[in-house]
C-alpha cells in the first residue's frame, strides 16, 4: 500500500478547502496560450488553456467539481484564462467537451478592457468515464464564439484519464478526504450483503441506531451490528490481496483503491480497500462511519451512538483470518502506537457536509 512510512498531516476534514488552490497550481500541464484573430476582425482576446493534474484527469475531483456550482469549483477538467488586453470589452461564449467521453459545457463570459477571468470547466462526464479502468488517452476541445455565433478562437487539448479507482492522495495526503467518494451505500452489492448479515443478528435486524433510552444500550447493539456484518463477509470468504499497482503519472501520491463493488463481487480487498467497503455498509444502514488512515496501514470505524464521541474500531483487513474480536484489538493496538498528529481520519459525515459525495 502506498501509505507506508508516511505522516498524515491532514486531520479534520476542514483543512481541504486551503489545499484546493495549491492542486490548481499542479495543473499546469497541456497548457495553452493564444491570440487568435480572424481576417477583418480588430481585436481578440489571450487564451491560456490548462488540463488536469499536468494532462491527467482524476475522476474523483472531475466528479467532485461536476457537483458544485461553477464558482464554488476548485478543480478543473479544463481551465481557461481569457486575457483582454484591448481597450473595448469583449463578450465570448467558450464550450468545453471531452470527444466522446462527456457532454459539452458552455460559459458566457464578458471582459472589461484589461480584465482577465479564469473559468473552470468540469463538463458532465458519460457513465463510461466511471467504468473505465485503465488509463486512457482522450482529447478536450475548447471552442469560443463572439456575440454572433462566429467561432474565433478554437483548439484542443490532450488529456490521460485515470481509472475511476485511482486516488490522488497529494504531497502530504492532503486530499484523503475524497476517499469518502468510494464510500458507496446504495450499491446492490452493498445492499445485499447487509441482507445476509442479518442473519447473523439474534433478532435477524440491522436497525442501525434505535431510539435507546441509554448509550451503553446503543453501543452494545452497535458492537453486534458490525460483528454481523464482519461475519457475513468473513463467510462470503473475503480475504486479502493488495493490488494497490495504478499506472500514470504521480506515482508517488496515487494509488489503486478498489470500489467495493469490485471488493464484493471478487471477495478481495486490501486495508483501504475493505475501510470503504465497511464504511459503505454502515453508511447505508444510517451510522456514522470514518476511515482511519496510519503510516502503512488503514482501519474503519464506527460511531457507537449518535451524538457519541466514540468509534468502534476495526482492522477490516483481518476479515478473512481472524475473529471480530481480534480485528477490533488489533485496531486499538494499532491506534495506541500512532500520535494523533501521525494520522489522518475521515468523519464520512462530514466529508458529505464538504460536499464530497459517492463516485457514480
Amino acid at each position: 500500500m502506498i501509505l507506508a512510512g508516511a505522516l498524515f498531516l491532514l486531520t479534520s476534514i476542514g483543512h481541504i478547502a486551503p489545499s484546493f488552490s495549491s492542486y490548481l497550481g499542479l495543473a499546469a500541464s497541456g497548457e495553452r496560450q493564444s491570440a487568435h484573430s480572424r481576417p477583418g476582425q480588430a481585436y481578440e482576446a489571450l487564451y491560456s488553456i490548462k488540463a488536469g493534474l499536468e494532462g491527467e484527469v482524476y475522476p474523483v475531483f472531475a466528479n467532485y467539481d461536476s457537483l458544485q456550482k461553477q464558482s464554488n469549483r476548485r478543480f478543473g477538467v479544463v481551465t481557461v484564462t481569457i486575457s483582454n488586453p484591448t481597450p473595448v470589452l469583449l463578450r465570448r461564449c467558450i464550450s468545453v467537451h471531452v470527444a466522446g467521453w462527456s457532454d459539452s459545457e458552455v460559459r458566457d463570459v464578458q471582459l472589461e478592457a484589461g480584465a482577465r477571468q479564469t473559468l473552470v470547466f468540469a463538463p458532465s462526464f458519460l457513465p463510461r468515464f466511471y467504468q473505465n479502468r485503465e488509463i486512457i488517452a482522450a482529447t478536450a476541445g475548447v471552442s469560443v464564439s463572439d456575440v454572433s455565433g462566429r467561432t474565433v478562437y478554437t483548439t484542443t487539448v490532450p488529456l490521460r484519464l485515470r481509472s475511476a479507482e485511482d486516488i490522488f492522495w497529494g504531497k502530504d495526503f492532503e486530499y484523503a478526504p475524497f476517499i469518502a467518494s468510494w464510500v458507496t451505500p446504495h450499491e446492490p452489492l452493498v445492499e445485499g450483503m447487509l441482507s445476509r448479515a442479518k442473519e447473523y443478528m439474534a433478532d435477524h435486524r440491522l436497525p442501525g441506531y434505535e431510539d435507546w433510552k441509554n448509550v451503553t444500550g446503543q453501543e452494545r447493539e452497535t458492537y453486534q451490528e458490525a460483528k454481523a456484518i464482519y461475519t457475513a463477509l468473513q463467510e462470503a470468504g473475503l480475504s486479502y490481496v493488495k493490488s494497490s499497482l495504478t499506472l500514470g503519472g504521480h506515482e508517488e501520491y496515487s494509488e489503486r483503491v478498489r470500489m467495493p463493488r469490485a471488493s464484493l463481487h471478487d471477495s478481495s480487498a486490501n486495508c483501504i480497500d475493505a475501510a470503504v467497503m465497511y464504511a459503505s455498509l454502515f453508511e447505508n444502514l444510517g451510522m456514522d462511519p470514518k476511515v482511519i488512515i496510519i503510516p502503512g496501514h488503514a482501519y474503519v470505524g464506527v460511531r457507537v451512538a449518535e451524538g457519541s464521541s466514540r468509534f468502534l474500531l476495526i482492522d477490516a483487513a483481518l476479515t478473512g483470518r481472524a475473529k471480530f474480536e481480534a480485528a477490533v484489538a488489533s485496531a486499538e493496538r494499532g491506534m495506541a502506537g500512532h500520535k494523533p498528529s501521525a494520522t489522518t481520519q475521515i468523519v464520512i459525515s462530514q466529508a458529505r457536509a464538504a460536499g464530497i459525495y459517492p463516485m457514480p
